[in-house]
C-alpha cells in the first residue's frame, strides 16, 4: 500500500509514457478518476475507462502519442504532497508555462484545472502540473 496514491498514478503514466505503452492501468478511486477525466478533457491522454476486476476497480488510461510517435505529455508531476500540502487561493493559482500546460486542484466545487478554478474564483490545493 502506497502512502500517496496520486504520485503512485503519476508515476505509472510517466513510466508508460518513457516505455511508449499505449495504455496503463492505475488502482480505481473517485478522486483518480476526477484527475483521468481533466486529462482527457484537456487533450493529454486518448481515454479512460473504470474496469473492475473481481472486487477491485481498475482505471485503464489510453495514452495519447504525436504521429511521430512523441508522448503529448512532456512532463507530469505532483506538487502537494502527503508530508507538504500546497494550497492557493484564486489569485496565487500558477500559471503552467505560460499558458501551455496545465494545474489540477482540489477545490471546495470539485477537482479543476487551474484556468477554471480561477474563473470561478476558489482556491484549493495544488495537486499537479501537467504539460
Amino acid at each position: 500500500m502506497t502512502s500517496d496514491p496520486i504520485a503512485d498514478m503519476l508515476t505509472r503514466i510517466r513510466n508508460a509514457i518513457i516505455a511508449r505503452h499505449p495504455k496503463v492501468d492505475v488502482p480505481g478511486s473517485r478522486l483518480k478518476m476526477e484527475i483521468a477525466r481533466i486529462l482527457k478533457d484537456e487533450g493529454y491522454i486518448l481515454n479512460f475507462k473504470l474496469a473492475e476486476e473481481g472486487v477491485k476497480k481498475v482505471i485503464k488510461i489510453y495514452l495519447k502519442y504525436t504521429p511521430a510517435n512523441q508522448p503529448v505529455i512532456s512532463k507530469i508531476e505532483r506538487i502537494s504532497r502527503p508530508g507538504c500540502r500546497v494550497y492557493v487561493g484564486s489569485d496565487d493559482i500558477p500559471r503552467v508555462l505560460g499558458g501551455m500546460g496545465i494545474n489540477i486542484l482540489t477545490t471546495p466545487r470539485g477537482v479543476m484545472t487551474g484556468s477554471a478554478a480561477r474563473k470561478a474564483r476558489v482556491g484549493g490545493e495544488l495537486l499537479c502540473q501537467v504539460y
